[in-house]
């Protein structure tokens, strides 16, 4: 409901999740942000203002002559000269906009949305108009963007940049942010937050595998239990950019954007930007930051709803040696041990005997597959199995009929083909007859095969990714018509789910699972290196949408060798799956593999609706991680061990999250047996037949843990009684 009078100079106070949000109105600028972070309460009018008094900072010498706020969209025009907000020009002039603002909104949609606060500002000299959105999110989630409109009837304008910034409070001097690579995604790495700018920007033209999942501030030492902690993530699949920013002044704030490359921002008159949504989460401790955006995902309409079925994908299996045969006989052997659903992976299309040719040609390849793909769906859907296809719809291979047919719809500069990546250059969709025979191609594989699921891949970053229909830098059309692509294929086929990957987990963000169904982690399925990879990626995304899969006993990307217990235990918390030849399994195997298969389907309500929780164990050599149901009935622990260790035995474990009043049974979880692990030792002697505790002594206090060999792990079941 527009309510311009009681909030147009006043102190707007949104709460939801047990987080607040307080924007101060007051004026014709754009609002500040007084309070980001813990509920404050039922708040008076008179509270509110005082809050509003008692943040006001003094004016010191050889300063601009009054308070410079820190807004939304941080103005030079206001005196702030830190980050601006909104960057560009117009022709070299109107590069300083400012923007009062004409009318505000609040109101508080239903379903996962608590608040909404809407202002639109105009800078009229500028001819600039913005349209800012600001949503608390029933979990306590902050997301925010902004539109900005060329007015101007004459003239372009080049706008280079929007930035949305959320203040943090100056106890706030640690961040936390990741980085990685292919096969090493989401590596944290900590620092001081000192006066400057902490910029992080990713050129790659997706989210990138050494992109910050988060960029996260907090108290000195936070941790997953312990600390206050600030952390914001662009929802953009695209080029991006995130900062910590901190000024003498005492100001500082979170950033987030998109990054745009010369003449992107390009607008006519009358054109508008839409910034990507930034989201933020504060928390006390990492796992409560972490469980809001858990939970708003969780409360979308498009979330997943079915229980997540057992994956077999045929990469690690065969790679690209398909045929009829040998896919039958894997899909038996998935079938045996409870594989709910069959993917086929790269290989079953024209030319495509290895990755130097064929992207592109989207028809199934008649010389492997003489009379199509209908006998193995037929036969994999005799098995009771869902059946699965592998795609990259955006990329192309320069050895192909359709680059021989159209060299014109490679992304490029014009004069020059970029440096290949796997082999392969990448199709301009924005290009709207390219983009037509991409969505004609996957739209008829999916009726006649009546395929459920999509492999979709992406695996090379974008290089001089010029659109041939324009001329000018390409990544902003091409990732939104990656969103058009697959809204519409989705509108075609509502059933039909699509995992994002990106040579593994170098597209993992929120913009791009608006509209799918899960993402592949990281292309490495070593167990050893799946436990961080799992470990920092949860931070942002439930386990239901992160595609976690059983490799072979030997990784085929590190050549360690791992026990069956290790690999289907880490793959446990996720949305599980099997990457490997079952055909070589022998019977044990087989055996062990279907008890975890049974376990995950027993336990996957329970992983896939709780809470995810992770101990601050002191020694780093010992993970300690579970999931709680949200009524507290129930949990499931894993105790990892990552390294040697100094300690042995390794003391107690805590395990939190559990309801401190209540009695709970704690025991340990068949199949993960600790005798193989333990290297020949008794376990502690409240193993063998389990131990009543109250959850409070659990969280507090904890149990004596297992002496573990490296790489090992052992679950533990909690039942409250």
């Amino acid at each position: 409901m527009k309510q311009p009078d009681t909030i147009l100079g006043g102190v707007v106070h949104l709460r939801a999740g047990g987080a607040s949000l307080v924007l101060d109105t007051a004026g014709v600028r754009l609002p500040r942000v007084l309070h980001w972070g813990a509920d404050l309460g039922e708040l008076s009018d008179a509270a509110l203002n005082s809050l509003r008094t008692a943040s006001v900072p003094q004016i010191v010498t050889n300063a601009v002559d009054h308070v410079v706020p820190l807004s939304l969209l941080p103005e030079q025009s206001a005196g702030w000269l830190g980050t601006p907000g909104v960057s560009g020009h117009r022709a070299g002039h109107d590069f300083s906009p400012a923007f009062f603002v004409e009318d505000l909104t609040l109101d508080s949609p239903k379903n996962n949305i608590a608040h909404r606060l809407t202002v639109k500002a105009t800078d009229h000299d500028a001819g600039l108009r913005v349209d800012l959105e600001v949503e608390l999110t029933a979990s306590g989630l902050v997301r925010t963007r902004a539109t900005v409109t060329n007015t101007s009837r004459a003239a372009d304008y080049t706008l280079d940049a929007v930035l949305l910034a959320l203040p943090i409070p100056t106890r706030a001097l640690e961040v936390l942010d990741f980085t990685g690579r292919h096969l090493r995604e989401r590596s944290p790495q900590r620092h001081a937050l000192t006066l400057g700018t902490h910029l992080r920007e990713n050129r790659r033209g997706r989210t990138g595998a050494d992109a910050t999942l988060l960029l996260i501030a907090g108290e000195p030492g936070f941790s997953f239990e312990s600390g206050e902690v600030w952390g914001m993530h662009v929802a953009w699949s695209g080029n991006h950019r995130t900062l910590a920013e901190r000024t003498a002044a005492g100001y500082g704030f979170l950033g987030g954007g998109e990054l745009l490359l010369p003449g992107e921002g390009t607008l006519a008159p009358g054109e508008a930007h839409a910034s990507p949504w930034i989201y933020a989460s504060w928390g006390r401790g990492l796992d409560e930051m972490s469980a809001r955006f858990h939970e708003f995902m969780r409360g979308r309409r498009q979330h997943p709803s079915t229980a997540r079925p057992v994956v077999l994908n045929t990469w690690e299996a065969v790679y690209f040696n398909q045929d009829l045969a040998t896919l039958s006989a894997l899909a038996d052997s998935a079938a045996q041990v409870g594989v709910e659903r069959f993917v086929v992976d790269d290989g079953w299309f024209r030319g495509r005997r290895d990755d130097h040719a064929g992207l592109g040609d989207w028809y199934v390849d008649e010389n492997v597959w003489p009379d199509g793909l209908g006998p193995l769906v037929e036969h994999v859907r005799a098995a009771g199995m869902q059946f699965g296809l592998w795609v990259e719809p955006e990329m192309i291979n320069v050895n192909s009929d359709l680059a021989r047919k159209h060299p014109d719809w490679i992304l490029s500069t014009g004069n020059r083909l970029p440096p290949e990546a796997r082999h392969q250059q990448v199709l301009d969709l924005a290009n709207p007859a390219a983009f037509e025979y991409i969505l004609e191609r996957l739209d008829t594989l999916v009726r006649e095969y009546a395929i459920d699921y999509l492999k979709w891949d992406h695996n090379r970053d974008l290089v001089e990714a010029g659109s041939t229909s324009h001329g000018r830098a390409g990544v902003r059309d091409q990732t939104l018509a990656v969103y058009r692509l697959i809204d519409a294929l989705k509108y075609r086929h509502p059933r039909l789910e699509i995992e994002s990957c990106s040579s593994g987990g170098a597209r993992a963000d929120l913009g791009i699972l608006e509209r799918t169904d899960r993402i592949w982690a990281s292309d490495c399925i070593d167990a050893l290196e799946r436990q961080q990879i799992q470990r920092w990626t949860g931070l942002l995304l439930p386990p239901e949408l992160v595609g976690a899969h059983i490799g072979s006993p030997e990784s085929h990307s590190t050549g360690r060798r791992h026990t069956l217990g290790f690999r289907a235990g880490t793959a446990l918390f996720g949305h599980l799956g099997v990457e490997w030849d079952l055909r070589t399994a022998d019977d044990a195997e087989r055996a062990e593999l279907a008890r975890w298969i049974e376990l995950y389907k027993e336990k996957r309500n329970l992983l896939h609706t709780g809470r995810s929780v992770h101990g601050d164990h002191p020694d780093a050599a010992l993970l300690v991680h579970g999931v709680v149901a949200a009524d507290g009935s129930e949990a499931v622990f894993a105790l990892v061990t990552i390294a040697t260790s100094v300690w042995s035995p390794p003391g107690r474990v805590r395990l939190p999250g559990l309801d401190p009043d209540a009695d709970y049974r704690l025991a340990p979880l068949e199949p993960a047996t600790a005798a193989p692990s333990l290297g020949g030792h008794a376990p502690p002697p409240w193993w063998a037949d389990g131990i009543v505790l109250p959850g409070r002594v659990l969280s507090d206090v904890g149990v004596q843990a297992p002496d573990l060999l490296p790489e090992r792990l052992v679950l533990l079941a909690a039942t409250r009684l």
